[in-house]
């Protein structure tokens, strides 16, 4: 029976790393694995996943796999979503769609929460409806593990503007609570 996957972390909890290689092991035993992401996330370019260590592999957008014929996904043996925070309720209610009405997994990876911690909408909705749902882990400079993601500038952390805001390592960093709380990037 399959099932609707959500594995979350804050930035730096190798969440793409394990969308592509949860990619390759379908396909190393010769099953299909169909691997897409949202729109907005053009980083990398459009038709491609890529972590932070070198890892990249083709995918398809989300908007895309929702336009899809049922036959068409029913080809895969697995979908595998990266970045799903930024997905809207209705694409993740679509992902529980074609568990539940075509019986083929999802497997999902992406933040939970934005760098005021409040929920992006695609998590949040995976929060209430996911068969599972599993933490990915990293830590903070201080060795506590890290769940907030602090955007930061020059002056230091950003505490508003608009949720989404692409970047990575330049812009955002994982830290605790505590030093979220406190606004502390570093010792």
């Amino acid at each position: 029976m399959a099932k609707l996957y959500f594995y979350y972390g804050a930035m730096g909890s190798s969440k793409t790393a394990n969308a592509l290689m949860t990619r390759f092991n379908y396909e190393e035993v010769g099953q299909k694995a169909l691997l897409c992401k949202p729109k907005i996330d053009t980083r990398f370019g459009n038709d491609k996943v890529h972590s932070r260590i070198g890892l990249e592999y083709e995918s398809i957008f989300v908007e895309e796999l929702v336009k899809m014929p049922e036959k068409e996904i029913k080809k895969y043996d697995c979908v595998i979503v990266d970045e799903v925070q930024f997905a809207s309720k209705e694409q993740v209610d679509f992902l529980s769609d074609i568990v539940d009405i075509y019986d083929v997994p999802v497997v999902c990876y992406g933040l939970r929460a934005d760098f005021r911690n409040e929920l992006f909408p695609g998590s949040e909705r995976l929060l209430a409806i996911a068969d599972v749902i599993t933490e990915l882990k990293t830590v903070c400079w201080c060795g506590r593990k890290a769940t907030c993601n602090a955007r930061y500038n020059e002056n230091g952390i950003v505490r508003e503007g608009a949720q989404v805001e692409l970047g990575a390592n330049d812009r955002y960093v994982a830290l605790c609570r505590k030093h979220f709380k406190e606004g502390k990037l570093r010792k």
